[in-house]
């Protein structure tokens, strides 16, 4: 899979900034899948804090939702079509796109960056997840979303996060535990449960807070979805 494609790129601007009715335009479905790039900073402390991290951030719906109570928020993500995206909103506040409605129909539609955040505290970095900068430092809150299973060699970033995340300061994860092949060698997947195999990885330096399972949605048109659930885990760093 390719993320620079402009289909794909349409598919996350919509899943991050669409609406309701956008996202779900039946009476009907799964609508509880909706805003998972909220949802998942939300399992973070609500009081505020100096620097926050994105890994994976993609069209940096996430991003712009942890420049709510951080005053400094860095989003890196591999594909740079999503990473100009990003730049696009947090410089001019919104972006039109295309919304796929059936065949080769398609409507226009308009990302906007969400009310409250604070987009002069956002920067965004195409980067690599196992190949961070060593000067880039330790936050208060690092997000990584639906990343580790799609990383050629997952155990990289898990290694790194250590020295990412200040000590008391707080992990999230979120995973599908999808594990293609395409993404990820046999050799690199995990061959025990996903959940076990995180806590093995990482739980001597972070204490599990919390684990869930969260939907999420990922509109192709108006009438075939991607309808995943994510294992979401929130982690703080010992002191």
């Amino acid at each position: 899979m390719s993320y620079e494609s402009d289909e794909l790129l349409s598919e996350y601007l919509l899943m991050h900034y669409g609406t309701d009715e956008q996202l779900m335009p039946w009476g009907f479905g799964p609508k509880d899948a909706v805003g998972f790039p909220v949802r998942t900073v939300e399992y973070f402390p609500t009081r505020k804090c100096d620097r926050a991290l994105d890994l994976g951030c993609a069209v940096g719906r996430s991003s712009f939702e942890l420049s709510k109570s951080s005053a400094h928020v860095t989003g890196i993500d591999f594909s740079a079509n999503f990473i100009a995206a990003a730049d696009s909103l947090r410089n001019s506040g919104s972006i039109d796109y295309s919304l796929r409605e059936t065949g080769n129909q398609s409507t226009l539609a308009k990302a906007v960056v969400p009310d409250g955040a604070r987009p002069d505290n956002c920067k965004f970095l195409c980067g690599d997840a196992m190949n961070l900068p060593n000067d880039l430092g330790d936050f208060d809150r690092v997000h990584a979303a639906n990343l580790v299973c799609r990383l050629p060699e997952p155990e990289r970033l898990l290694r790194r996060l250590p020295e990412l995340v200040k000590c008391g300061g707080h992990l999230v994860l979120a995973t599908p535990c999808t594990w293609l092949d395409a993404f990820t060698p046999p050799s690199n997947q995990p061959d025990e449960d996903t959940f076990e195999w995180l806590k093995k990885q990482i739980g001597e330096s972070f204490e599990l807070i919390s684990q869930q399972n969260e939907p999420f949605l990922i509109r192709e048109t108006a009438r075939k979805y991607q309808w995943t659930v994510s294992l979401v885990t929130l982690w703080q760093r010992h002191d």
